[in-house]
């Protein structure tokens, strides 16, 4: 008689790093079910996989998640990636971020929790050190800037939370500065790799912020997935761990390795001129470390170009524009 294969749920199972992340779980041996109300995903992330058996999508949102929910009926797994990103929709409209990324949260937490999962992943991000010393570990005091960066924190909070009254296994991830393929084509002006690369199809010069002196720790998407892989399947329960390359990179070397001209923009309040993960804590704990340098990372995300033609083209412009709420609220003189 076949062994029926244990079965993982992946919230935002059609975006960025969670459709990778369905890549790797199908590939050791997982069914998956994903939930996903493809405002930041795209079917098409999940396409190569029409057809498998092993994969059962539902395009639908968080928040409409029940204590009961079928989809999460028998599941050994919960990996949540799902919620609502970028910085400056969040000083726009905090509630849409407190109502998805928090209670959106709980939502998933509650069904987990009614299913008695095995382990709860969630996706926390750096965001939430704020302008931290480097290399950054898990310790670092928590100085949330804008409420993206709050509203992933209280998600963390709630999960540890389910934790330590409900006795839910979770852990919480906190990712750096993911890059890759499949990454977010469409929305508000956001992560630099989706710029340059429409940027570049449009045979435009790149817009380095200040002087591209700035470092971030770039990590490719499927070491991410590993990351969260490793940290479902420990034993461990109740633990957080920082997930980058440990290597930050200047975003001057990106721009050399993307190969184009350049145009400067101002320098942004409330943005770190460098992002660094101290990784000890999950490279001795789960013997987890990133595989891919970054140059071949950039190689391959070169090699898929052609997924960021439909993206916003943003130049100086319509850039300053988009970015005035974040100068207004904060720049130097917003507290004052």
């Amino acid at each position: 008689m076949t062994t029926p294969k244990p079965i993982a749920v992946v919230t935002g199972g059609a975006g960025f790093i969670g459709s990778h992340m369905v890549d790797l779980l199908i590939e050791r041996g997982y069914a998956v079910r994903v939930i996903d109300n493809l405002t930041g995903g795209r079917e098409r992330n999940l396409e190569h996989l029409s057809g498998n058996s092993d994969l059962v999508c539902e395009w639908r949102d968080i928040r409409e998640i029940d204590p009961d929910d079928a989809l999460f009926k028998g599941v050994k797994l919960v990996i949540h990636f799902a919620g609502i990103g970028d910085i400056v929709p969040s000083i726009e409209r905090p509630v849409d971020y407190m109502e998805v990324n928090v209670q959106g949260t709980v939502r998933v937490l509650e069904a987990a929790r009614a299913a008695g999962v095995e382990k709860l992943v969630y996706a926390a991000s750096s965001s939430c050190y704020g302008l931290a010393e480097t290399p950054t570990t898990e310790t670092h005091p928590i100085e949330t800037q804008y409420p993206y960066a709050l509203s992933k924190y209280q998600g963390e909070q709630a999960c540890f939370h389910w934790h330590k009254v409900y006795g839910l296994p979770v852990n919480s991830v906190r990712i750096f500065n993911a890059y890759g393929t499949r990454s977010r084509t469409s929305g508000a002006y956001g992560a630099v790799f989706g710029v340059f690369l429409r940027q570049k199809l449009a045979e435009k010069p790149f817009t380095v912020v200040g002087d591209g002196t700035q470092t971030r720790d770039f990590l490719y998407v499927t070491d991410v997935a590993k990351g969260f892989l490793a940290a479902a399947e420990t034993d461990r329960t109740g633990e957080v761990w920082n997930l980058g390359a440990g290597n930050p990179q200047p975003v001057n070397r990106l721009v050399e390795l993307l190969d184009g001209d350049v145009t400067y923009i101002p320098k942004r309040p409330g943005e770190p001129d460098c992002t660094w993960a101290d990784i000890t804590k999950i490279t001795n704990e789960l013997g987890w470390k990133p595989e891919l340098s970054f140059e071949d990372g950039v190689g391959k995300v070169l090699e898929n170009i052609e997924y960021w033609r439909e993206a916003p083209l943003w130049e100086p412009e319509s850039i300053a524009g988009a970015t005035k709420t974040w100068f207004e609220h904060l720049g130097p003189s917003a507290a004052s």
